[in-house]
């Protein structure tokens, strides 16, 4: 006879959102189950492989609520100043630029980068340790859900009866498909090359937005490593390259010097000489959002409800932020001694959530439909426009704000 489990909450999907998101339900007493198609072991990178996230200040809290922040091996680096340019290959950026500086906005930076491994590795850990969490990874599940509650059947393993099933499977999810809930989707035709620089200069922990007409180029600034694949540089920063997919895979195609002198072309000189460090990574880039988030005992979270243009490295930080509303709905319940996944808390999420995604993927596409062209009828107009709002102190301190996930 096959086991039944019963259980608070199903999360599937042990990713950064699910993994976090599970890991801050248990700690707050919540019984909660996770489930991943894939090994977690595997999915820890040894070996500095050059992804890394950007955390904003706000989602900083879900990290130190679901102990997984002290638990992150290498210290994450702070974003204390953002610089926002324009400008094209081989030329200087344009001088009327955009600069925010986290004393205007208070204490706290605006964020902070962790490489993706230090994440992974944390939330490996973590999870096994959690009384109140029981992780079945990998495991393949069905799930079956009814206005009484939900029963996650586990191929080869026991069934969990729980009052709600968290889907945080990524874009394809398939419990999202297994509810029929329509998807928007658009494409970029752009590829984001991720990869890690070492460089002769201090970042002075500043990030940097540099929009060309191919797309945005962000450099990230991250800790010093003592990782032998980084050769120890004291100095290393992040990049996000968005580029036209056939110019992408040139690049993607040239040896380490040729590719990272094709870096130092878009960044410029204030970091000097410029080396990759780790793996490169390419992404498809384009946009999609559910058009809702929940069914009868499911809540869509992260990737499987919305996906964004990187263009201001706010992807993984909204997932979170569905994870902080999640999680307070589904607490608040539980101590309550309410159903966790009645039709009025998801809906209460779901109001809560998918307009600011909605809000944030709009900007995204509007920003990057913006800037990554050459037109000039819109290059000037955008440069002063980018200069206004350096100005303009109210506007500033409101996008500062958003910057932080406050």
């Amino acid at each position: 006879m096959t086991e039944t489990i019963s259980a608070d909450v199903c999360v599937v999907g042990a990713g950064p959102v699910g993994g976090t998101l599970a890991c801050r339900l248990a700690t707050a007493g919540v019984a909660t189950v996770l489930i991943d198609r894939a090994a977690l072991p595997p999915m820890e990178h040894p070996a500095f492989d050059g992804r890394a996230y950007a955390i904003a200040a706000g989602s900083r809290s879900l990290l130190v609520e679901a102990g997984l922040w002290d638990r992150l091996p290498e210290p994450p680096n702070p974003i204390l100043d953002i610089r926002v340019t324009d400008g094209r290959v081989d030329r200087p950026a344009s001088r009327l630029h955009l600069h925010f500086d986290h004393r205007e906005a208070g204490d706290s930076p605006f964020g902070w980068m962790l490489e993706a491994r230090g994440l992974r590795r944390a939330l490996n850990a973590h999870v096994r340790e959690l009384a109140g969490l029981r992780v079945f990874a990998p495991a393949a599940a069905e799930v079956d859900r009814t206005d009484a509650g939900a029963l996650v059947r586990i191929a080869g393993g026991p069934s969990i009866a729980c009052g709600l099933v968290i889907a945080a499977e990524g874009r394809d999810s398939p419990l999202r498909d297994a509810a029929d809930i329509p998807v928007t989707r658009f494409d970029y035709s752009q590829t984001g090359i991720v990869c890690a620089i070492s460089h002769e200069l201090p970042h002075h922990d500043v990030a940097l937005e540099h929009f060309l007409p191919s797309g945005p180029f962000a450099v990230l600034p991250m800790a010093p490593s003592t990782d032998a694949e980084a050769g120890g540089a004291p100095n290393v920063s992040a990049v996000v390259w968005t580029e036209r997919r056939r110019i992408a895979e040139t690049m993607l195609g040239l040896d380490d010097v040729r590719f990272a002198r094709e870096i130092r072309r878009r960044l410029g000189d204030h970091l000097g000489h410029v080396h990759t460090v780790g793996r490169r990574w390419k992404y498809p880039l384009s946009a999609m959002l559910a058009h809702r988030y929940v069914d009868t005992r499911l809540a869509l979270a992260g990737d499987a409800a919305h996906g964004i243009h990187p263009i201001a490295g706010q992807g993984l930080n909204l997932g979170l932020r569905d994870a902080i509303a999640l999680a307070g709905l589904v607490i608040a319940a539980k101590q309550a001694g309410v159903d966790v996944g009645s039709p009025a808390l998801l809906a209460r999420y779901q109001r809560a959530r998918r307009p600011d995604n909605l809000t944030m993927l709009m900007m995204t596409d509007g920003l990057d439909r913006l800037f990554s062209t050459n037109h000039p009828a819109l290059r000037l107009p955008r440069d002063l426009g980018i200069a206004a709002v350096n100005l303009a102190q109210p506007l500033k301190r409101v996008l500062m704000r958003r910057a932080m996930g406050a």
